[in-house]
């Protein structure tokens, strides 16, 4: 059985805010606001997204540029010059970990960004990303999930005890399994096409989520169907759900 960190005063309501709580009040996506909105709801976890700047600085945004600048070519200090829609800047990962520290109910979902430069850049954004969380001392708040396979496999191997979980959807539960990963985050799609690898995972100890889930019939069948973990734009109406 993997060995993780824990911590037993998290939420434990299912409940993934995607980017943060940021749809109902307006909050710019991946902000420390959407982050606090999401601890306020009492969600379970709230996701974020990190890329690295050309000088090696790990940022929190969704996209790969911001407000018009790659942040994989640009230097931190020029991407300060822009703001969020909110007046924020844009975080570096330190201090949206700070921010998530400051409490202990709402795990932080963290998503490693693949590189479009190289694979081996991914490598390096994972193996720095598990480096700035343990300085962070941040372990127990932090699950890991990505895109890049390579990546999450650096995660795995730089941190044994970290939850990792894979999200693009072309492996099998067995084969994420003989990987050491933690579980999966597939999109609602392909587990409505392949319904048995929720199954299959359960079966296997594997962690089952869906990504971004915002409709009220798909969420009642995830919970049906066992899932650990659902993603959504919508923490509120997943909440009302979950706890009724």
């Amino acid at each position: 059985m993997q060995l993780s960190y824990s911590q037993k005063s998290f939420h434990k309501n299912k409940v993934i805010a995607h980017r943060g709580a940021w749809k109902s009040n307006n909050h710019p996506q991946n902000t420390l606001a959407s982050l606090r909105q999401a601890v306020a709801l009492g969600c379970e976890g709230s996701e974020f997204d990190v890329w690295m700047t050309a000088d090696g600085i790990l940022v929190v945004n969704h996209d790969s540029d911001f407000m018009g600048m790659p942040i994989e070519t640009t230097n931190f200090k020029e991407l300060l010059t822009k703001n969020h829609e909110n007046g924020e800047k844009l975080s570096s990962i330190e201090e949206y970990l700070a921010e998530g520290k400051k409490q202990k109910g709402t795990k932080l979902i963290f998503e490693i960004k693949p590189s479009k430069i190289s694979i081996s850049r991914s490598e390096e954004v994972a193996e720095k990303s598990v480096l700035a969380v343990k300085k962070m001392k941040a372990q127990k708040w932090v699950d890991y999930i990505t895109f890049s396979y390579e990546g999450g496999l650096k995660v795995i191997m730089s941190d044994p005890k970290a939850n990792v979980a894979y999200l693009t959807g072309d492996k099998t539960p067995a084969e994420l399994k003989e990987a050491g990963f933690f579980g999966f985050d597939y999109n609602i799609g392909m587990l409505r096409k392949n319904p048995h690898w929720i199954k299959e995972a359960k079966d296997l100890g594997l962690t089952v989520n869906a990504w971004t889930v915002n409709q009220e019939e798909d969420m009642r069948w995830l919970l049906e169907m066992g899932a650990d973990f659902i993603t959504t734009d919508e923490p509120e109406l997943l909440l009302s759900i979950v706890q009724k």
